[in-house]
């Protein structure tokens, strides 16, 4: 059995410098950086960047893409305000806007963006799910 958490992301980019950057102009703080990988530091986890060559040949795979795969990471806010305005500031930082937020079908308020390397992100309000006051989420 394993325990059922998640500890670290690690996304594949093209550019870790711009990558790095990009995620700095939102506000993020580089924990530590490595050769080819950077560090942020999450609420009780952690965010890695990783350059695709060398994530490739960690996974054993040199000189393979890696795909995207169908993943979505999201952050939740307690307010359509705060949801907008996290859209926004990644606007501003450079990401691609994918779907402005708006009220959704299941009964919250969501939209999406994607970074430099396209990495998918969703930023929503979810009444049904209050938030501790850190931000972080205990699903009811």
């Amino acid at each position: 059995m394993t325990p059922q958490r998640v500890t670290l992301i690690t996304l594949g980019v093209g550019d870790l410098a711009a990558s790095v950057a990009f995620y700095e102009r939102l506000g993020w703080k580089q924990h530590r950086a490595q050769e080819d990988v950077a560090f942020f530091q999450l609420q009780g986890s952690a965010l890695a960047l990783f350059g695709s060559a060398a994530l490739a040949a960690d996974q054993g795979r040199p000189g393979a893409g890696l795909g995207t795969g169908a993943v979505t990471l999201a952050q939740n806010f307690a307010t359509e305000a705060e949801v907008d305005a996290a859209f926004d500031a990644a606007l501003a930082a450079g990401a691609t806007a994918l779907k402005r937020p708006e009220k959704v079908f299941w009964g919250g308020y969501s939209g999406y963006w994607a970074d430099p390397d396209g990495h998918v992100w969703e930023v929503a309000m979810n009444p049904l799910w209050p938030l501790a006051e850190d931000g972080s989420l205990t699903l009811p």
